[in-house]
């Protein structure tokens, strides 16, 4: 048991996972960038990631530091992604939409060795760098020159050795790999830190639930920073299938298509809007795509209606999942679960048990206060994802004591659920908004607006959107009579502290906000004022 015990904990890692591919696959293709048509093997790409990780070695990396990426979907993502693991550092992707003030947050948290991001973001890490106490040992800036400050990619790396790394530290299954970041109710951000064999089972249920083999050639359209776009047939399960990623570093509805076409794409991976868009596209042009096996979609459930027109028009497959960032997904729809069951999250994966349970205002229900299997009565999503998830956040204790307890998540989704317990949402506890697959929490834009000199007070929802699912919509209590919503929308824009994604599209002035007895905010009564205001053509868009 001993000798069993030693040898799982410390080779059942994922990074053991990828070299056994680059031995079995080493001249099978590994990844292709069609936007400068470059291709690496899985024997280039082990070469390419070792000469990243030799140079930050060289730098003074050390087990457990952290290399942070602040990039689009691109190879130098993927090799960050893998020159971590070979380092046994940690890797933390962070979205290439964040503000100055926005990424100094997680900079300070996080503690990085090195900062990689693309030349398109530069003037904001640097601009973040003044915001920090920590200061990063290097900057390494992808499509550009060095300077005093940066050094470019291309030559951080040109002379690095392409042999394997070599350590004088163990490494084992239970080490932190990656660190992604998801918003907490209060706006701030959390970290969430996956382990390596986190990874592992979070591939293996991606080759589960496809399934995905290294005969697969796959396609994710969502931000690889996302857990989807990592973790659902993106690098993580990818690399360790020994499959073919197509790099899409930002989406294309047409592009997609002829994509699928010209390189064998056998799954695309994208949120509902993305599918909508596809669908648009092929209806008119009729792409031979012929060779999909399969469409994934997740962040939202998929109507009745459009789930049959893609079936129709894209593939008979179509495929839905629901999870978090700190669980990966937890319920999926397969195409035999279609179209019966469009328009709920699906029912328990494999190793996943997902409930939904009594909500009490005070307290955590137990995991066995089940609500009633009727499809009628509303409770909270709970997840026990015992091969998946962390089970805490790093550098966070009060909000793992808070979202963890009796070895579930209590994720604040609202939902009902069947006789064979397929799960329908129907809502947020925090009242989330989910805005083209951003996750956009009110309070976060709220202190943003509060911020203005002509703002009393403000609070703000969300109305539905065909194309994003929701818009962010803000009530603002002026003042100053003079304020404009273009005036806010410019101050939006041009501030620091929010991402462009975040701020408000729609705006209305009010006398008040609705409190309730105890001060707070009644997010749930402005929601469906908001729903009225848009139906009776009151709200003004920007």
């Amino acid at each position: 048991m001993s000798d069993f015990r030693s040898i799982f904990e410390s080779h059942y890692t994922w990074i053991e996972g990828f070299m056994r591919n680059v031995r079995r696959y080493g001249e099978k293709l590994a990844m292709i960038n069609p936007d400068d048509e470059r291709q690496w093997t899985y024997t280039e790409m082990n070469k390419e990631c070792n000469r990243l990780s030799n140079a930050l070695i060289n730098d003074g990396l050390q087990k457990a530091d952290v290399i942070m990426l602040q990039l689009i979907n691109c190879p130098e993502f993927a090799f960050g992604y893998l020159a971590a693991h070979k380092s046994h550092a940690i890797c933390c992707p962070v979205n290439f939409r964040l503000k100055p003030g926005e990424l100094a947050f997680n900079i300070d948290d996080s503690k990085p060795m090195a900062i990689i991001f693309n030349e398109v973001n530069k003037a904001d890490v640097l601009e973040a760098l003044k915001l920090t106490k920590h200061q990063p040992k290097k900057l390494i800036v992808v499509g550009g020159a060095s300077d005093n400050q940066v050094v470019s990619y291309k030559e951080y790396t040109r002379n690095a050795s392409d042999a394997e790394p070599v350590f004088d530290y163990d490494y084992n299954i239970y080490d932190e790999t990656t660190r992604l970041y998801t918003s907490g109710t209060t706006g701030f951000p959390k970290a969430v830190p996956l382990t390596s064999i986190n990874e592992v089972l979070s591939a293996h249920d991606v080759m589960i639930h496809f399934p995905m083999s290294y005969k697969d050639i796959t396609m994710n359209t969502t931000p690889w920073f996302h857990r989807g776009g990592l973790h659902c047939a993106g690098p993580c399960p990818a690399f360790y299938a020994g499959a073919t990623i197509v790099v899409m570093g930002k989406f294309n509805s047409e592009l997609t298509l002829k994509y699928v076409d010209q390189y064998k794409i056998s799954f695309i991976i994208g949120v509902p809007t993305v599918l909508e868009e596809l669908a648009d596209i092929q209806e008119r042009k009729g792409f031979n795509i012929s060779t999909l096996k399969g469409i994934v979609t997740m962040g939202s459930p998929l109507e009745r209606s459009a789930c049959i027109r893609y079936q129709h028009v894209l593939t008979p497959n179509i495929y839905n999942g629901y999870g978090t960032t700190e669980t990966f997904w937890n319920t999926f729809l397969r195409p035999f679960d279609l179209p019966e069951n469009a328009g709920t999250a699906g029912a328990s994966c494999v190793d996943d048990d997902v409930r939904v349970v009594k909500i009490y205002e005070d307290h955590h229900a137990t995991p066995d206060e089940l609500a009633a299997m009727d499809g009628i009565e509303v409770g909270e999503v709970i997840i026990c994802s015992p091969a998946k998830s962390p089970y805490k956040y790093a550098n966070n204790v009060g909000e793992t004591d808070r979202k963890y307890a009796n070895g579930f998540i209590y994720t604040n989704d609202l939902a009902t659920w069947d006789k064979n317990q397929f799960i329908t949402i129907v809502g947020r506890k925090d009242d989330m908004i989910i805005s083209s697959g951003e996750n956009i929490y009110p309070t976060e834009v709220e202190a943003v607006l509060n911020m203005h000199p002509k703002v009393k007070d403000c609070i703000v929802t969300s109305v539905p959107d065909k194309m994003r699912g929701q818009m962010v919509t803000a009530y603002i209590v002026r003042d100053d009579m003079t304020l404009t919503p273009e005036e806010l929308d410019e101050y939006c824009k041009e501030s620091p502290n929010i991402a462009n994604f975040k701020r408000p599209r729609f705006y209305r002035f009010v006398a008040q906000i609705p409190f309730n007895a105890t001060g707070k905010k009644l997010h749930v009564k402005i929601k469906e004022t908001a729903l009225d205001d848009l139906r009776n053509g009151l709200l003004y868009r920007v």
